[in-house]
């Protein structure tokens, strides 16, 4: 066990350093569950970044969280996509789900009790983060340079996830691939920094572990995995995308990773034809048309650069399984082989 992954597991209480990215609009409870249940850092997703009824979004949001804790006794996260206004302030649908995730912290009860991170994303909500942790949540934001991980961590995050511009969903508007940022990100923070972007296997998890991060984080790959709510020609697209097959386009918060297809090319033909809020309606609405009813022609697949690596459909347990498993192999191969050549004696 390093030591960043034990800091880590002392804070969340996850059995093995995995962890599931929140991905959405669709809802991927079940996957929290499982991931969770399994020994990984299951995240459920907020309800939407679009729909702004308080009513919908405090309800749908307590629902999924007892709905977990209901399927396992694991710790679980949430993950709250962050979207300011023209003049600074909060968008109400990110400020409202993050209230909710602290109201359902502080009420108790098994969700309260299990519900263990917040995760904020796409923008900082840096006026908020006194209040999550002091609600008895650990902290975690997902950046994408190393000026953002610095501006997190001076603000008393508890976690920093950096994300390489590979990752899929909404990514950054400045490049940087994880093996560039993530080895920064580690050495300039004293606090614990999951790795994510590009990660689907034991490979990747070791590397992240090897250059002194506390874990791995990982959405495509549990996107192709069996005992979730996503349609399962989703799933199957995933394990078909040919290398070269993602593209980045304009989205909501900031750019979006997905593959190539038809609602992809006419997303980007009627973009100027509409007005911008009606444009964020129609675009998450095309994305749940794909996770949802299976349209994966027309709707709008969300996914990473990954995708190509990934050639089967296992169960979520199995996922976790055999990337810790080969994790440890190479790890521990590493750890006995010297790179040094002994210079023989005369």
């Amino acid at each position: 066990m390093t030591a960043a992954w034990r800091r880590l597991q002392e804070m969340t209480g996850a059995e093995y350093p995995v962890m599931q990215d929140g991905m959405g609009p669709q809802p991927c409870t079940a996957l929290a569950a499982a991931v969770s249940a399994a020994g990984g850092l299951g995240t459920l997703s907020s309800p939407s970044i679009v729909n702004t009824s308080e009513s919908f979004l405090r309800g749908n949001l307590r629902a999924v969280a007892e709905k977990v804790a209901a399927s396992t006794d694991k710790p679980f996260g949430v993950n709250v996509p962050v979207g300011r206004l023209a003049n600074g302030e909060l968008l109400p649908v990110s400020r409202l789900c993050i209230d909710e995730a602290i109201r359902i912290k502080r009420d108790g009860g098994k969700a309260g009790e299990q519900l263990t991170w917040l995760v904020t994303s796409a923008g900082f909500a840096g006026e908020l983060g006194n209040g999550i942790r002091e609600a008895g949540l650990v902290h975690m934001h997902k950046v994408g340079s190393l000026t953002h991980a610095r501006k997190a961590a001076d603000s008393g995050v508890d976690v920093v996830i950096a994300a390489g511009y590979e990752m899929g969903g909404h990514t950054h508007a400045q490049g940087v691939h994880t093996m560039v940022l993530a080895p920064q990100v580690i050495e300039a923070l004293d606090i614990p920094v999951i790795v994510a972007g590009g990660i689907c296997d034991g490979r990747g998890l070791a590397a992240a572990l090897a250059m002194g991060g506390a874990a791995g984080a990982m959405g495509t790959r549990f996107i192709a995995t069996r005992d979730h709510e996503w349609h399962e020609n989703y799933k199957q697209r995933i394990v078909d995308a040919p290398e070269w097959d993602d593209v980045v386009f304009p989205g909501v918060y900031a750019p979006i990773r997905g593959l190539r297809n038809a609602g992809q090319r006419h997303m980007e033909e009627i973009r100027g034809s509409m007005a911008p809020e009606d444009f964020i309606v129609w675009e998450e609405e095309q994305i749940r048309v794909s996770q949802r009813e299976g349209d994966i022609e027309n709707g709008i697949l969300v996914a990473g650069q990954v995708a190509a690596a990934i050639h089967d459909l296992p169960t979520v347990a199995e996922v976790i399984e055999r990337i810790v498993t080969q994790a440890e192999e190479l790890l521990g191969a590493a750890g006995s082989t010297s790179l040094r050549q002994r210079k023989r004696a005369l």
